[in-house]
């Protein structure tokens, strides 16, 4: 370690890592914030992401099935023994090395619109797939705000039961000195220590649960356990909403023009119908024009060849006499060899044996074991399906609704009730608490009146954030963005 370095430098270091880990402590994430970093990791919504990607693909590439398509063609082959000469259709029995180049175009002009079907059924898919990641963001963040409510909740319960553990240990203190000078029964110091025990076991069981819902949370972001974490804890106040004063009806209607998957739900209902016309398209006969070309090549064909002009007189003979043996000869033209060509190259043997062709081609399906017909009945289910499918969706929507309607206004009224069961309590307490510090009501009174205050302020709770989460969940429906 180097000992000269200035005092000031260590200094500076120091606090730049107390700084640091303190704001890695100390930093504190908002919904906002968690909602988008399990937009981030979320392995459903990445599912979702390729998914999307796959149909932009798939639409892309149907969008050029109206272009002609072009493949070519080589081969490359040895024969011995007798055989054809490709570029004369002469037999040989040469050794022969050949080769041919072939390329081949086809264009669909008409297939019973099933281009133009399959073109828009890829849009259609491409935009259902977009609902579908949108569907999933919601359910992702729907999920992630329900566990963010959920720990603020928990540490909500887990202040009141440290507010009622410091209550009672004020009281302990109390009763501990007035029993030392003699004015209580020490019977009324272990009741309260008792008591404290018991508060101190209501304490233990909310951290529990506070560090569940923290835990289920950090799980839900896929954050490490042993990572530091804290949540922005934003004032939540209960305010009149315009949604208690809306209808299910009314919000199932409103639901319905904006929710992701109904929309979905809808386009499978329209790429359901045009695969049924893809299906029925192949009834059509088909028309399309083809063009090519083919050349080939011989090593047969590569050997010297004489270059003939013309011919020239020439004598040969045709035959002998019988009786002396003599030679009989006559005057022919044979052909006039001028010169001899070494080799018929590679190049000029293509470019002499190329072959073009176009044509126009028409397909007429006439009976192909039924296949066209099956095919026709799958996708006239499958609509069906899409449609039942469709009607579920909208039934579960309005379902949830009705349910979270219903919900709100019970946990409103349930809100109301233990308000006024906590503040009645806290009265009663209180007269109780001063009636046990004067002696005139014994313990017992004393720990009912306090676990009642207990109880009564944790349904508060409860109430309080169910009510919110409802209303939340109403929002959301209405397709408000997720906020606390």
């Amino acid at each position: 370690m180097n000992n000269n370095r200035p005092k000031w430098m260590l200094a500076l270091a120091f606090a730049s890592l107390s700084i640091s880990q303190a704001w890695a402590q100390d930093y504190q994430y908002s919904l906002d914030e968690c909602i988008n970093i399990a937009y981030e990791k979320n392995l459903t919504i990445q599912r979702s992401e390729l998914d999307l990607k796959v149909s932009e693909v798939t639409k892309n590439q149907s969008h050029l099935e109206r272009l002609p398509d072009f493949n070519m063609g080589a081969s490359y082959g040895v024969s011995w023994g007798r055989s054809i000469d490709p570029t004369t259709n002469n037999f040989t029995t040469q050794k022969n090395n050949s080769s041919n180049i072939n390329g081949r175009s086809n264009l669909t002009v008409f297939n019973g619109m099933q281009i133009h079907n399959s073109i828009k059924q890829a849009e259609v898919n491409y935009a259902a797939s977009e609902a579908d990641l949108e569907k999933a963001k919601n359910d992702v963040g729907m999920n992630v705000a329900t566990l963010y409510l959920n720990v603020i909740f928990n540490q909500e319960l887990l202040a009141n039961a440290e507010y009622q553990l410091n209550s009672t240990n004020q009281q302990l203190d109390r009763t501990k000195k007035m029993v030392d000078a003699g004015a209580l029964p020490v019977t009324n110091l272990l009741d309260l220590q008792a008591q404290s025990a018991s508060n101190e076991v209501n304490v233990i069981n909310a951290e529990n649960s506070y560090n569940l819902a923290i835990l289920n949370l950090k799980q839900s972001l896929l954050i490490p356990s042993g990572d530091p974490f804290e949540i922005e804890v934003p004032e939540l106040e209960l305010q009149p909403s315009e949604t208690a004063l809306m209808t299910p009806d009314e919000i199932y209607k409103t639901s319905e023009g904006v929710m992701p998957e109904i929309e979905s739900a809808e386009l499978r209902i329209v790429e359901a119908e045009l695969n049924y016309k893809i299906s029925k398209g192949a009834y059509s006969p088909t028309l399309s024009v083809s063009a090519g070309f083919k050349t080939i090549y011989s090593s047969v064909a590569n050997r010297p060849r004489d270059i003939y002009d013309g011919t020239v007189p020439d004598t040969v003979p045709i035959g002998y006499l019988p009786s002396t043996g003599e030679k009989v000869v006559s005057d022919v033209n044979v052909p006039n060899v001028v010169d001899t060509e070494d080799s018929f190259p590679v190049g000029e043997q293509f470019k002499e044996n190329m072959e073009k062709n176009v044509g126009l081609n028409l397909t007429i399906p006439i009976f192909n074991k039924l296949r066209t017909r099956a095919d026709v009945q799958r996708s006239m289910l499958s609509k069906y399906r899409a449609e039942v499918a469709s009607q579920e969706v909208r039934n579960q929507l309005r379902q949830n609704i009705e349910t979270a309607y219903n919900d709100m206004v019970a946990a409103s009224k349930t809100h109301t009730a233990n308000q006024k069961q906590v503040e009645a309590l806290e009265e009663a307490f209180r007269v109780i608490e001063n009636q046990f510090n004067l002696g005139a009501v014994n313990f017992v009174d004393y720990q009912v009146a306090n676990n009642n205050l207990y109880m009564a302020k944790s349904d508060l709770v409860r109430a309080k954030f169910d009510f919110i989460f409802k209303q939340k969940i109403l929002d959301f429906y209405l397709g408000k963005p997720i906020t606390l």
